[in-house]
């Protein structure tokens, strides 16, 4: 789930992080704990990743209002991690994880999705209102049953046509002005 994440990454939100397991993860590939910000739903699960990554930034808060969080001072936000489970969620809370998590990510920054589904979690309708693509990335076969990881990332523009010289017709005559 985290090999496309680094020490160069930046800033890394984690959604949903519980007990740690993707937290100690990122920390592994070389993400230091300082610019960690662990969003967790759970009081209890808050208060113990508080106490297990005392450097990291934890928020007890729902990932539907993600867009609220300040996070000025720890931005540029390389990538977002999440292993929520977007297949059981609403339309409209899906929409407001990746809403919220897209407007604190620098422009190539990523959204990694852990499932266990046979396809991306997020639906293709609603990837293309936000302007955003999927990628699978890779399975972790050691889970049962297997997990997949995909890429969400924002659609690069498409570019108008635009020829180098308007003047000139195909057989290299200019176009009467």
């Amino acid at each position: 789930m985290t090999t496309e994440i680094s020490a160069d990454t930046g800033t890394v939100i984690e959604l949903g992080p519980g007990t740690g397991v993707f937290t100690e993860a990122l920390l592994n590939r070389g993400v230091a704990e300082e610019n960690l910000v662990l969003v967790e739903y759970g009081a209890e699960f808050a208060n113990q990743l508080s106490d297990r990554f005392p450097t990291a930034k934890t928020v007890q808060m729902d990932a539907t209002q993600l867009r609220k969080l300040p996070l000025h001072a720890f931005a540029p936000v390389g990538a977002v991690v999440s292993g929520l489970p977007l297949l059981s969620m609403p339309l409209r809370k899906v929409h407001a994880i990746l809403e919220g998590a897209f407007s604190h990510l620098r422009p190539g920054g990523a959204f990694y999705q852990f499932t266990y589904g046979p396809k991306c979690p997020i639906a293709r309708p609603l990837l293309d209102r936000l302007g955003l693509k999927a990628t699978y990335v890779g399975c972790t076969l050691a889970n049962i049953p297997p997990a997949a990881v995909y890429r969400i990332s924002r659609r690069r523009p498409r570019r108008t046509f635009e020829p180098a010289h308007q003047d000139l017709m195909f057989d290299g005559q200019k176009a009467p002005s």
